[in-house]
């Protein structure tokens, strides 16, 4: 029998995430298997998946905000806001004149904080129904909504000057649904230089990292996290007794209790250690909103 837990993984370049639940499945026997996040093929780093019931627990990863280490090169604008596309226009000297550090940090502040982002048009949304990506490229144009993300450190590493272009090494926390392509553009764009992507990393997703990830190569007999363990690093833990635990996988309330928790969304655990499911208030009560299947002995 397959797993039942959370599997972290560091991705490769040249992969797709599809590719490495497909890799994943076959190591562990099942194809009850899924990810919370995409990241696309130039990207590496964290992928957080799980595995038999434990996929129930994705919904609460995908929304935990994360943390990307990146490289922008400003000076040329690409079709993908990454280097992945074409490049479409390149600053020459004289759009040069005016980007000096201050310039580069005063728009990298004015990115940081809470923001309006156009997510790039190659980004995995949605339009009528179609992937934005994919109605890209089959010619056609897209315009996306800007959403208000968070960008709460937007910090340079490292730049280097090469080849008439600035590079900058770039760590960056965010909430979900941020596009660090979007940054590398919009920095460029309000440089007046253009800007794309030439590297993007993930190395931590809420309360997991790529540290702890094994790579596509070890799957075989990697070690998962049990689910409440894995719940405990996205949400804050209640501990229910037997009892309570048994009212709660039979879908009963937990009448007068709501006072307990102290977040939306609450890890129960028995006594036993195993993640009953996710609870929420109700009123004055304490409901489960999403049970785990139960351990077998």
């Amino acid at each position: 029998m397959a797993s039942h837990g959370i599997l972290l993984v560091d991705k490769p370049a040249g992969l797709t995430s599809h590719d490495v639940v497909a890799r994943v499945r076959r190591a562990f026997g099942t194809r009850k298997v899924g990810h919370a996040g995409t990241l696309d093929p130039m990207a590496t780093g964290l992928l957080v998946i799980g595995i038999e019931g434990a996929t129930r627990l994705l919904t609460y990863v995908v929304g935990a905000d994360k943390t990307y280490t990146a490289t922008i090169r400003l000076g040329a604008r690409t079709s993908t806001d990454d280097a992945e596309g074409q490049i479409i226009d390149i600053a020459d000297g004289e759009r040069w004149a005016s980007v000096d550090d201050a310039a580069v940090m005063a728009g990298i502040r004015g990115l940081t904080g809470s923001i309006s982002q156009v997510p790039s048009s190659v980004s995995a949304i949605k339009v009528g129904g179609k992937r934005a990506y994919d109605l890209v490229r089959a010619g056609e144009s897209v315009e996306l909504a800007a959403r208000p993300v968070t960008v709460s450190r937007f910090e340079v590493l490292a730049q280097r000057r090469e080849d008439g272009f600035l590079e900058l090494d770039v760590i960056v926390d965010c909430s979900s649904g941020t596009y660090i392509r979007a940054l590398a553009r919009d920095l460029g764009d309000g440089l007046g230089v253009g800007g794309h992507l030439t590297a993007l990393r993930r190395t931590r997703v809420g309360g997991f990292a790529v540290t702890d990830a094994v790579g596509v190569d070890a799957l075989d007999g990697a070690v998962t996290l049990a689910p409440a363990e894995a719940a405990a690093r996205v949400m804050p833990v209640l501990h229910v007794t037997a009892d309570e635990a048994r009212d709660l996988r039979h879908g009963k309330r937990l009448s007068g209790q709501s006072g307990r928790l102290d977040a939306p969304a609450v890890a129960a655990v028995d006594p036993a250690g195993d993640l009953v499911g996710v609870v929420e208030a109700r009123g004055h009560d304490i409901k489960s909103v999403m049970n785990m299947p139960e351990v077998q002995a």
